[in-house]
């Protein structure tokens, strides 16, 4: 498993500014929440003042109607305040749940669109930890990261406005503190920026571990390797448990330190404002208002760098968020052809392929299948059978030469358009948690249960189904692990057959399943072969011998083609392989 690093600098300002691309269709929730955090930063300094004056004014002076009126104007203050706070609570986690909801479709859709060649060097957990966690931090940027940073730092502009307002020399000595409290939160934003990504990507490194070791578990208990794996896990456990724990003691560190200053900017203000109200120069309710007002304006500051730790997990996740949307290794579906109906006609060009750049494995491909008709491949593994297949259905592109359906250059069709008209069914036969009807249809509304059901019948599924519990409602469970692998071909051959497609490709899977069921697999590929041009990867050699060409192919070259009698005649590779099958059944026998 390919460990993930964590990235190095971060530019917050170029990431938010794409980020705040998602939140234009919602714009007018946008400028509501600037409105109701304004009212907030507003709101809540008031209250200070109004204590003040309720004690220089009413107290002192024993104004009891006027202290009454006071009460009652805090008490409105209060219950605004409280009403604003809500819907500016609300309002910012309906944004952001709106926004991430948006995020993660486009994200999903976009995976979708990335070539195989992405997924074969791309672990399955790090692309789960992309569409689930590292999304779900990237809420709290908008619930609760800048909306709540904007709040704060506007309560402390108003705050400020005050205080001097009211008393620019207690404003100097209470804020004279400030420059340490300031350098204090700059090295833990630093510190926990970097903690922070190492946590994220130490995240990533532990999903895609244990998504890899738990659908593999059967090849760990087969190779008794439990105890290796578990070392391995502890390890990348043990990272992960490094990286959390340097951006807790980053958090022990800072807040204590925070108190202290505060505290200690609170001590200068009983010392300094209490000698000025013992000279007469200031009163007791300004006093008052100070200290309170002193509280308010370091609770913002403590507020905004731990909100800066939940904007730069943020950050970190749309950092790597963004990086997967950037990715442009997706097919390219530049053309617009889209018939309906294809005859079937396929053929290869002089194809050359390479996975890595100029490693070919397949190397100056030419056939050619009329409407109809079976092309068999043949050969060893890694002869490069299986890319011819992939590369019909334009899973990954050829580097050189053509590839032609009816004529016409695949790259020319809409993708989905030809995929529609080619069915391909592989010996790895992968089939979702969900009902057998489903798994068949893969819930396309336009496929009715009759077809369903008649495809099953024509290719000999249909006893087994509806010996299970629900029939075809019956669910199969991950991968299909409550049915036996020849069940498993067989919806995989109605699957195919409910799209009607016009071109079939077979990676023939009967190795693995036992005589009967080998021979009902049998039967149900000449079904589906019938009327349609079909390409048949052929383990089995006996299973290709009415095939119109086979083609034998040796590192990425075809270096035998003919019908089964001619390549008997040759006395070639096709020739030694059908003797070497042929002795393995009369033993068998």
């Amino acid at each position: 498993m390919e460990k993930e690093k964590a990235s190095g600098n971060i530019v917050d300002l170029t990431i938010l500014k794409r980020l705040f691309v998602f939140a234009k269709p919602y714009i007018g929730v946008f400028y509501f929440l600037v409105f109701l955090t304004i009212a907030l930063s507003i709101a809540g300094p008031l209250r200070p003042m109004l204590i003040q004056k309720a004690i220089d004014n009413n107290v002192a002076q024993g104004d009891y109607p006027g202290l009454v009126n006071m009460i009652m104007l805090l008490i409105g203050l209060l219950i605004f305040q409280a009403i604003v706070q809500y819907l500016h609570t609300f309002y910012s986690g309906w944004l952001g749940q709106n926004i991430i909801k948006d995020i993660r479709i486009k994200l999903y859709r976009h995976i979708q669109s990335l070539k195989l060649s992405f997924f074969d060097k791309t672990p399955i957990g790090r692309l789960v930890t992309r569409n689930i966690s590292d999304i779900e931090t990237l809420a709290e940027v908008f619930s609760t990261g800048i909306a709540g940073i904007i709040a704060d730092i506007m309560q402390l502009l108003v705050i400020l406005g005050f205080m001097i307002w009211m008393d620019w020399s207690l404003t100097l000595v209470s804020l004279s503190l400030l420059p340490i409290l300031l350098l204090a939160t700059y090295i833990f934003k630093e510190k926990v920026k970097v903690a922070f990504n190492e946590v994220r990507a130490a995240v990533s490194n532990l999903n895609s571990f244990v998504q890899e070791h738990i659908t593999g578990m059967n090849i760990v208990q087969i190779f008794n390797s439990e105890q290796r794996e578990f070392e391995k896990f502890k390890e990348i456990n043990k990272e992960h448990r490094k990286a959390n724990i340097r951006s807790v003691l980053y958090y022990a560190t800072y807040f204590p330190v925070a108190e202290v200053i505060q505290a200690a900017g609170i001590g200068l203000i009983v010392w300094y404002g209490g000698g000025q109200l013992v000279q007469g120069q200031v009163e007791f309710g300004m006093l008052i208002a100070f200290i309170l007002y002193l509280q308010m304006f370091f609770r913002p500051i403590r507020m905004i760098a731990d909100r800066f730790n939940t904007l730069q997990m943020g950050i970190v996740s749309s950092n790597r968020i963004l990086d997967l949307l950037d990715n442009d290794s997706h097919i390219q579906n530049n053309g617009d052809f889209k018939p309906d109906h294809v005859n079937g006609d396929v053929k290869f060009e002089n194809v050359s392929f390479a996975y890595v750049k100029d490693d070919y494995v397949l190397k100056d491909i030419s056939f050619e299948a009329k409407a109809g008709e079976t092309i068999a491949l043949v050969g060893a593994t890694g002869a490069g059978k299986s890319s011819v297949i992939n590369l019909l259905s334009r899973f990954y592109e050829i580097n050189k030469g053509g590839i032609y359906v009816d004529g016409r250059d695949i790259r020319d069709y809409d993708v989905a358009n030809l995929r529609n008209h080619i069915a391909v069914v592989l010996q790895d036969v992968f089939l979702f948690s969900d009902s057998i009807f489903n798994n068949i249809t893969l819930k396309n509304p336009n496929i009715s249960r009759e077809k369903v059901r008649e495809a099953a019948e024509m290719v000999g599924a249909l006893p087994f189904i509806e010996k299970l519990p629900g029939g075809f409602d019956y669910n199969v469970q991950e991968r299909g692990a409550t049915l036996s692998v020849g069940q498993r071909q067989l919806i995989s051959f109605v699957r195919a057959m409910v799209y009607d497609p016009k071109i079939i490709v077979l990676d023939e899977a009967t190795s693995s399943v036992d005589t009967e069921t080998e021979e009902l697999i049998q039967s149900a590929i000449q079904k589906m072969m019938h009327g349609r041009t079909s390409i048949v990867i052929a383990h089995r050699l006996s299973t290709i011998q009415n095939a119109k060409q086979i083609l034998v192919l040796d590192k990425g070259e075809i270096v035998e083609r003919g019908n089964h009698d001619e390549l008997i005649e040759k006395d070639g590779y096709y020739a030694q392989l059908h003797q070497m099958q042929y002795k393995e059944v009369a033993k068998a026998v």
